[in-house]
């Protein structure tokens, strides 16, 4: 029987067995409670949006420093939420959320998606054509299966107004998971999750560069609730900065391009040197709906699009259900390496692993997508 990494013990003595490690003082407080082993060291519940400091006010532990090749993986994937035909993913039982593939992202140390949704069952619909919103349950059901940080800095994170906007603020002040690119004011949004693994400090960032309603009229401020914008590039580029001086390594998540675009825009191409120049070990986005192009902007990983990934409905682009996981291996502050695991998403808008002639399809068509990046297929050394 395969036991993901975080994916929640079933065991009928885990009760049990969690009490006696408890009394003999085995177990410690790393945000993970009641989930199977984990990889993750030191890691704190976060506070507000996801910084890695010790609840409470006290002193965490000196964490464990990493020895020199130590290897690490991050699993990412693309756009999630819980709507019409997905709303029964967040009781979706043994198999989980995500389904089959969420033992990908279980597997590696970390996995990061972009959580497409407001945190609410109240509100007023923005006045816009599509409104995603979900229970905070969607949280834990996310971390149930080996999620450990989302995005919310897209452009459905306020599609309920202000009072949905109220409840997902709430929502993310003590989640179960790390939560970026979302804030009581921009301090908040703009603050990196930290986690460590192996005695490897990584960092996550997110920002949308959407020009849409919510960029327009709910951009973090001072004071200000809402989500961290990548409008603003210099706010953008020191958020990464401030976050790799906490960690050796930055992945910055970002909402950007044009819907059904398989190549980057301008803005995306320049965003992305900046954020390298800043530290960023790998710059990943989503919003085009379909896949684009990936490798590396010399040391740096890109992922320029990972499409949709447990999604409502067909999205009216070609190629709209091609998705996967990238699994990236870190060692000594870079990636060195990428893995990606194709899917398709099948008529419950939940992304099932491919193999044989779907999977060569998937990842010959994925290799198609790099030569209008500008981007290598391996990393400069």
């Amino acid at each position: 029987m395969h036991i993901p990494r975080r994916r929640t013990v079933a065991l009928g003595l885990a009760p049990l067995l969690i009490a006696g490690l408890a009394s003999c003082g085995l177990m410690s407080d790393s945000g993970d409670s009641g989930s199977s082993p984990k990889k993750v060291e030191n890691a704190a519940m976060p506070d507000p949006a996801g910084s890695s400091a010790a609840p409470g006010g006290a002193s965490a532990p000196p964490p464990a420093q990493a020895a020199p090749g130590t290897e690490i993986t991050v699993a990412l994937a693309g756009d999630v939420h819980f709507f019409e035909r997905t709303v029964p993913r967040l009781n979706a039982g043994a198999e989980g959320a995500l389904g089959p593939i969420g033992r990908t992202l279980a597997d590696a140390d970390l996995a990061m998606v972009n959580l497409e949704s407001a945190i609410t069952e109240r509100g007023t619909p923005e006045n816009k054509t599509y409104h995603f919103r979900a229970p905070a349950k969607a949280l834990t059901e996310l971390k149930t299966v080996g999620v450990d940080v989302v995005s919310m800095a897209n452009n459905h994170a306020v599609d309920y107004g202000k009072v949905g906007l109220d409840d997902s603020i709430a929502a993310v002040q003590n989640p179960p998971i790390g939560v970026v690119g979302i804030g009581k004011d921009a301090d908040q949004a703009y603050r990196p999750f930290v986690k460590n693994v192996k005695g490897v400090k990584v960092a996550f960032v997110a920002a949308s560069q959407v020009q849409d309603i919510t960029n327009q009229l709910y951009r973090a401020g001072a004071g200000k609730p809402g989500i961290a914008s990548a409008l603003q590039a210099d706010r953008l580029v020191r958020a990464v900065k401030d976050a790799k001086a906490q960690a050796d390594v930055v992945i910055v998540y970002m909402h950007w391009g044009i819907e059904g675009d398989k190549c980057p825009s301008k803005d995306q191409t320049g965003l992305t040197r900046k954020l390298a120049d800043a530290g960023a070990a790998a710059v990943l986005g989503t919003h085009a709906h379909v896949m684009q192009g990936a490798g590396w902007m010399g040391s740096t990983y890109v992922g320029y699009g990972y499409g949709n990934f447990l999604w409502y409905g067909t999205s009216p682009y070609p190629n709209s259900n091609d998705t996967g996981v990238a699994t990236l291996t870190i060692k000594d502050g870079k990636v060195v390496g990428e893995k990606f695991t194709p899917a398709s998403i099948d008529n419950r808008g939940v992304p099932m692993p491919v193999t044989g002639a779907e999977a060569k399809r998937i990842l010959d068509r994925r290799d198609t997508l790099r030569p209008c990046t500008g981007l290598t297929a391996t990393p400069k050394k």
